[in-house]
Parts: C-alpha cells; sequence; structure tokens
C-alpha cells in the first residue's frame, strides 16, 4: 500500500521542467516499493525537492506494525546521522554571532579537553573544524556511538577527563566519529548557555518552519511516531528507541519527509550563488562553505551507478555533510543515517536544482544507493541539463565586441577589448590565419548563438556559417572592466 502527495506549491503553474519531472512519479514510487520489498522495510517515506520546493512525496508500509498505522510523509522518522548538518549549521550560527571561531582549539569551549593526553608530543589541539570535518583523530565508532544517544553531559565529560583513545593525530586524516559532534552539541550548549536542542531549535527549525521536528520520541504524536525494525528470523522485530540526551547531536533529530524537506529547500537555495536578501537562519554563504569538501575521504575508481553505468566518484567531507563529484563532474551533496531501528538519506544535486530524501524504519536500511537511483533516473527520464549559469553583463558585452570585430580583425589592436597579454601571446595575423581556416569549411558568418557561460567570466557561443558552426570559447582578466585574456575557435560539433 502507498501514500502519495503533491504539495499545494507543486499544483500552482507548472514550467515545462517541473512537468517533466513529475511525469517520473510512477517509475520513482515503484522504485521505492520494489527496494521496500526486496529489503524488508516495514515502512518508508520519500519527498523530492525541486527548485526548493517539496514538490512530490510518497510513502509506502506501516510506520508502526502492531497496528498497522500507514507510513505518510507526515511519520516521524528518526533519522541518525542526518542530524550532523544541522548540528554544523549551529556551530555556523554561533560563529555568525562572533562566539567562536572555527579554527578555535576545541578546548576554549570544553574546558576539560584542555588537559587530556594527546596521542603524541607533536600532535596539535583539536579544533572545531576538526570535529566538524571527522579530522578530530578519534576512531570510526558507529557500533559503539549508536548506542549513546540517551548519554548524559556528565557522562561525556566523565570520558573526556578519563581520556579518550585516539586511532590518528589531529587534522591528518578522515575517520568518521560520532564522538566528535557530541562534543560539538555541548560546545553549542556551553556557547549558547542552553541546551542544543534548545537553541537549534529556536535558530533553525523555527526560521525555516520546521514545526514538527523534535529530538524526544517520547513528544512525538502517536499516529505519527515511525517504530524503528530489525528484520531477524523472517520476521520484523522492534527496536528500543532511546531517548535523547548529549549524543543525540550526532544522530538524535526525529523529524518527517514534510519538515525536512523545508531544510532540503534551505541548502539549494544557496545555489546559485545571487544577490538575494537573506532569509535564512545562516548566510548562504555559510551554507555553500558546509558544502564543500574540507576533508578528503575516498577515490572509488571503480564505482557504478545503480543503472550499471560506470562512472569513478570522488568523496569528500563538509561540515557534517558528505560531498561526491563523479567522472562526468555531477556534484552531490548530503548524509546518510542509520541506527538500530532506522536508515535514512538525504541528497541534492545544486547543478541540476534537486533534491532527494528518503526515510525507512528498519536497522541501517541503506537508502543511498536508491536515492542515487532515483535520482539517476529522473535526471535520465527528464532529460534534466545542469542548470544554466546567468551570463554577466560583462560576458555579453565582450561577446558583441569580438562578433563585430571578426572575421577581418580590423584595429582590433586598438578595440581596447584584449588584456596585455593577448597580442604577445599570439599575433593577430596568426589569428586571423585560423579563423580564415575554419570559416573556410563552415562559410560565411551568417550570425551568433547567445553566450553559454561557464562562470562569470568564462564561457562559449557559436559563430553561425552557411554550411557549419564555429565554436567560440574565451576567458576574461581579473582586471576591472576584466579584458579577454585567451579566445580559442574549433569546429563546432
Amino acid at each position: 500500500m502507498s501514500f502519495l502527495a503533491l504539495t499545494a506549491s507543486a499544483q500552482q503553474v507548472e514550467t515545462e521542467r517541473i512537468k517533466k519531472i513529475k511525469a517520473t512519479l510512477p517509475v520513482i514510487e515503484k522504485l521505492y516499493q520494489d527496494y521496500s520489498e526486496k529489503n524488508h522495510f516495514p515502512g518508508l517515506a520519500f519527498g523530492l525537492v525541486v527548485d526548493g520546493e517539496l514538490i512530490l512525496s510518497g510513502a509506502n508500509g506501516f510506520s508502526e506494525i502492531a497496528t498497522s498505522v500507514k507510513a505518510t510523509p507526515g511519520s516521524l522518522f528518526r533519522i541518525a546521522s542526518m542530524s550532523k548538518s544541522v548540528t554544523a549549521m549551529g556551530i555556523l550560527a554561533l560563529r555568525r554571532e562572533g562566539k567562536l571561531k572555527l579554527d578555535d582549539p576545541a578546548y576554549l569551549y570544553i574546558p576539560e579537553l584542555k588537559t587530556m593526553p594527546s596521542l603524541t608530543t607533536d600532535a596539535p589541539p583539536i579544533t572545531v573544524r576538526h570535529l566538524l570535518t571527522h579530522a578530530a583523530g578519534f576512531p570510526e565508532d558507529n557500533p559503539w556511538g549508536d548506542r549513546q544517544l540517551d548519554t548524559k553531559d556528565e557522562e561525556l565529560i566523565a570520558l573526556i577527563k578519563k581520556g579518550i583513545s585516539f586511532s590518528n593525530v589531529p587534522g591528518i586524516t578522515y575517520e568518521y566519529a560520532n564522538l566528535g559532534f557530541a562534543m560539538l552539541g555541548k560546545i553549542i550548549t556551553n556557547v549558547s548557555g542552553k541546551p542544543y536542542q534548545e537553541y537549534i531549535n529556536e535558530v533553525i527549525f523555527k526560521p525555516l518552519g520546521m514545526n514538527n521536528t523534535i529530538w524526544e520520541y517520547s513528544k512525538a504524536p502517536k499516529e505519527l511516531l515511525a517504530h524503528g525494525y530489525r528484520y531477524e528470523d523472517d520476521v520484523w522485530k522492534e527496536e528500543e528507541l532511546l531517548h535523547d540526551g548529549t549524543y543525540g547531536a550526532m544522530g538524535g533529530l526525529i523529524t518527517s519527509i514534510d519538515d525536512f524537506g523545508k531544510y532540503v529547500a534551505f541548502h539549494l537555495s544557496a545555489w546559485p550563488p545571487s544577490s538575494l536578501p537573506e532569509t535564512g537562519p545562516v548566510l548562504r554563504s555559510d551554507v555553500r562553505e558546509m558544502q564543500m569538501p574540507w576533508n578528503f575521504s575516498g577515490l572509488n575508481a571503480s564505482y557504478k551507478y545503480p543503472s550499471g553505468r560506470a562512472c569513478a566518484m570522488m568523496s569528500a567531507y563538509g561540515y557534517g555533510l558528505r560531498w561526491s563529484r563523479d567522472c562526468a563532474g555531477r556534484t552531490g551533496i548530503g548524509h546518510t543515517g542509520g541506527l538500530p531501528g532506522f536508515g535514512s538519506q538525504w541528497q541534492i544535486l545544486p547543478e541540476y536544482g534537486i533534491g532527494i530524501i528518503a526515510h525507512a524504519n528498519r536497522t541501517y536500511a541503506g537508502m543511498a544507493t536508491i536515492n542515487t537511483a532515483v535520482l539517476d533516473t529522473i535526471i535520465s527520464m527528464a532529460g534534466l541539463k545542469p542548470l544554466p549559469v546567468k551570463v554577466s553583463n560583462i560576458l555579453k558585452q565582450r561577446k558583441e565586441q569580438l562578433v563585430k570585430l571578426v572575421p577581418d580583425w580590423k584595429n582590433a589592436e586598438q578595440s581596447g577589448i584584449f588584456a596585455e597579454n593577448f597580442f604577445p601571446d599570439r599575433s593577430v595575423s596568426h589569428r586571423k590565419k585560423e579563423l580564415d581556416a575554419l570559416l573556410a569549411k563552415t562559410g560565411n558568418m551568417t550570425g551568433s548563438t547567445d553566450m553559454n557561460a561557464e562562470n562569470q567570466l568564462r564561457g562559449t557561443f557559436l559563430l553561425k556559417g552557411t554550411s557549419g558552426d564555429i565554436r567560440v570559447y574565451f576567458t576574461l582578466s581579473p582586471e576591472n572592466p576584466a579584458l579577454i585574456q585567451q579566445l580559442d575557435f574549433s569546429l563546432a560539433k
């Protein structure tokens, strides 16, 4: 059984792009349904965010088996390590308030760290940034960390005072550590003067309208709370829900597709950079900073998409976020989540303006695979291309000036549109000879296309000919006004 919904905004006037994406819904639902059945998920909920709006959402199965409560996009699932980026955003909110710096030693905010023994005498102090990027030198601790959610502050401090076992010195490698994010939660508590849950509720969730996202499961409406299960001995067995505590900062959030979709939309709103008014809990530049690859984590040269398409994948970690880029340059940003009873993932493709969320209530349900398959399917079926970069005024101006100047190059050196390196790098006569050779193949110029920008100072356009086209690529200098420093012609394919 399944539940499907279209948001109110999605029912408004639609672009052709949105229509094509929404046409993939039956396939998306089938992918999730098949994945649920294959992996014995009691229930699953998903949502698709496009251009800043949750336009599609759906669910199948049950949020609670014993009472046969159906899962919906409003069901509240514990999202485990998807919580980490929210904690990271809380840290950046405190930085915005001028209350901490990322490269400060963490002991400035948790004094007990000051006297904690290091692995080696030359080990640097753990910084806030080390904690954010899994570079503090702590060991990978998923099995242990998953059972620490309800730990109290005083227990974390006692652990620190006793001394922590390091696997590496800080700052030299990536190793996933829930402990580091528990410390970040404690930093938020100490610096803000209130429990980190309260601070994040006020500073992040309230401004985003995430009114149904909670930390403590006992506060969830009974009909909305998703219970967690493991599949064992061919049956579903319910997992015990842990109460909220110090380690909730690493994995304790409980939320719905409807609510978390607002958080995903905020992450997408940071792209492309713009001069629009700031309306979020932190600056859009803070969000982009979170999403950068701060700590390299791996290269999978033999990676294959779920469809079987081979494409090498590089991965890194930002601030509470996983970052990846494949062989075709597609960038993905998001995070997985796994705890006893639950598995989840969210992922955005900023260049495409789309994001996906999926929650399931089975222990360590692997949602990254299905979400990646869904995004790949949407892009293929809807024929999506990366969103075009807005062409800057200076690119338009230089393109128009170039079109007027070629093919005869009359007074090119006196035109004032070329940087000082341009003609010493290659003379006018050689540039004219190169273009004339191409025109002999494409025929006389009949016009040009609009610019296709790569960024604010670089892009391409086509010179149209009677029997073919010439691709024109140019890049501008850092001067103001920017001048043409490189110009290349080639036959358009």
